[in-house]
């Protein structure tokens, strides 16, 4: 198949009661396991890239690996940029042939934010593209996160105003969650009541950020192979799933694969000492982020959807 936009994913998942799983990938090895997982599971995916990952990997390496996919397997794909940090790395994306961009002005003031997001619907729809967007800000560990002490969660008002006026297909919704391994210090506990009003309030599908629940079994794992991840914590699933039923149709996972690939790797190093073919020592660990997308897609729903 060819690549789709997210939009079009979206949409179908917000109607349906369920979520895509959108999953930062970097490499080979990420691609081919989110890629598997999705024709295991029968279900659409999003696959994410970061600006960072664009400087690590080349343009033309990363965008060619998530083409070739969409052009072997059947299940429908995405190519979205992840927080995309101006106007010209989203319109870059837009003619590299990503499906989906986003555009995150959440740094910048609401009038700046609504500003240069309309500039990237505008580009990016002329050519068939969907746009995300953010309002509010997160917490934690990525490329546009901020200090936990910064973090603003969305105004529903707020929300309607800048759908209206700049006319993006999703919104990113600030309820509580944060980026990274260590997103909270107690339970998590999203704002369901505001997720619901946004909800109420505009007519886009929803999008939700720094969402990897941090299975305790992947942390023990890394930690047993020599990890250090004392305080690690992710979202509850069961709050992941209340988010779905109020409109949130697109989750953002890259910590858990990350945690994933990383015990994996220490354990394979670990135990097989003499093993140096990087083939047997990131096989694994590609199968163990499959594993992880796989559990996320039907935590989701979205399995057998594609």
């Amino acid at each position: 198949m060819v690549l789709v936009t997210n939009k079009e994913l979206m949409v179908a998942a917000r109607k349906g009661g369920y979520a895509i799983g959108a999953f930062n990938v970097q490499n080979l090895e990420s691609v081919k396991a989110i890629v598997e997982a999705a024709v295991e599971e029968c279900s659409p995916a999003i696959l994410q890239i970061t600006p960072s990952v664009v400087k690590y990997a080349g343009m033309g390496y990363i965008t060619s690996l998530v083409k070739t996919a969409g052009k072997e397997v059947q299940v429908p794909l995405a190519m979205h940029l992840d927080h995309g940090e101006d106007y010209e790395t989203a319109i870059k994306c837009v003619d590299a042939g990503f499906t989906s961009v986003m555009i995150d002005g959440s740094f910048l003031s609401f009038e700046e934010n609504i500003a240069v997001t309309k500039r990237v619907v505008n580009y990016a729809h002329a050519k068939g593209v969907s746009v995300e967007a953010e309002l509010g800000k997160l917490a934690g560990v990525e490329e546009r996160s901020v200090e936990e002490k910064d973090a603003i969660l969305t105004d529903p008002n707020n929300a309607v105003e800048f759908v209206e006026k700049t006319g993006i297909d999703t919104l990113a919704v600030a309820i509580g969650t944060s980026h990274g391994a260590y997103k909270f210090k107690s339970a998590a506990k999203l704002d369901l009541e505001r997720l619901k009003l946004i909800n109420e309030k505009v007519g886009i599908p929803l999008v939700l950020h720094g969402a990897s629940s941090v299975p305790s079994w992947i942390c023990e794992k890394a930690t047993k192979y020599g990890a250090i991840l004392d305080g690690a914590k992710g979202v509850a699933e069961d709050q992941l799933q209340q988010a779905i039923k109020l409109g949130i149709a697109k989750i953002n996972i890259d910590t858990d694969l990350r945690l994933a690939f990383t015990a994996t790797v220490r354990e394979v190093l670990t135990n097989s000492p003499k093993e140096f073919d990087p083939r047997k020592i990131l096989g694994p660990a590609k199968d163990a982020m499959k594993e992880v997308a796989k559990g996320k897609m039907r935590l989701f729903a979205s399995s057998g959807k594609a």
